[in-house]
């Protein structure tokens, strides 16, 4: 009896504690959100807590501008926490409230960028969906461990939008992101760029790769844009 007890405890826990980290984590907001203005797309992921705002011109291969970081959503209120931004290092760190409000597949959420409707793409539902750290990488033919640190990368996703950028949340200092959409089918995972802070060629390519994801974990292996070999592990964030 005391042990049928106790896993009726664990149990419970284990059960209160996944619903408070979904109800958490998943808000109205959760999903990707996309406006555009002339050739000028402006994209919004929020996921796992996290999000990412950019700006880009695909037809002309043109990165304008991305920022985000962790958020909240309480009262009619988005309430971000800044973790990058390449528009200014002094905003990183910086805390923002904006009145947001969802109906169906309609966002009202004007950040200061001249956009303030927002019509949704995807509700971020999809098993890769979430905000990954890299955590592992190939090399010699052994995974290496990548420590958590202020210097990390991260891979936001939606249920089909991507994006990776290289940050440090200490110095304030920004890398290099890139995106777009992806797919993730039979152990197959396809990028398809549409924007790339660092070289405007990468975009309208598309690059595949074998990938598995174990609990929390996503493995994926592949080349490069650069023809490169890649073999990385990221891990979810919570």
């Amino acid at each position: 009896m005391h042990k049928i007890f106790t896993c009726l405890l664990i149990a419970s826990i284990l059960f209160t504690a996944s619903s408070f980290y979904s109800a958490k984590t998943q808000t109205s907001l959760t999903g990707a959100w996309s406006a555009r203005n002339g050739t000028v797309d402006h994209m919004l992921i929020f996921q796992d807590g996290y999000f990412s705002y950019t700006v880009y011109d695909k037809a002309n291969k043109k990165f304008i501008r991305t920022w985000g970081g962790t958020y909240t959503e309480s009262g009619g209120q988005m309430h971000a926490n800044i973790e990058f931004d390449t528009e200014s290092k002094a905003n990183v760190g910086g805390h923002k409230h904006y009145a947001a409000s969802v109906s169906s597949n309609s966002l009202k959420l004007d950040m200061g960028a001249g956009v303030n409707s927002w019509t949704k793409i995807d509700d971020g539902s999809a098993n890769l969906a979430g905000n990954w750290r890299i955590t592992g990488r190939m090399r010699e033919g052994s995974m290496q461990p990548i420590q958590k640190a202020p210097r990390k990368t991260l891979k936001i996703l939606s249920s089909t939008r991507f994006q990776w950028m290289a940050i440090n949340t200490e110095t304030k200092e920004f890398s290099g992101t890139g995106g777009g959409t992806y797919t993730f089918k039979d152990g197959k995972y396809t990028e398809n760029i549409e924007f790339f802070s660092r070289d405007s060629t990468r975009v309208g390519a598309s690059l595949s790769f074998d990938g598995s994801v174990n609990n929390n974990v996503w493995t994926h292996k592949g080349l490069s844009s650069r023809g490169d070999p890649i073999h990385e592990e990221w891990t979810r964030e919570k």
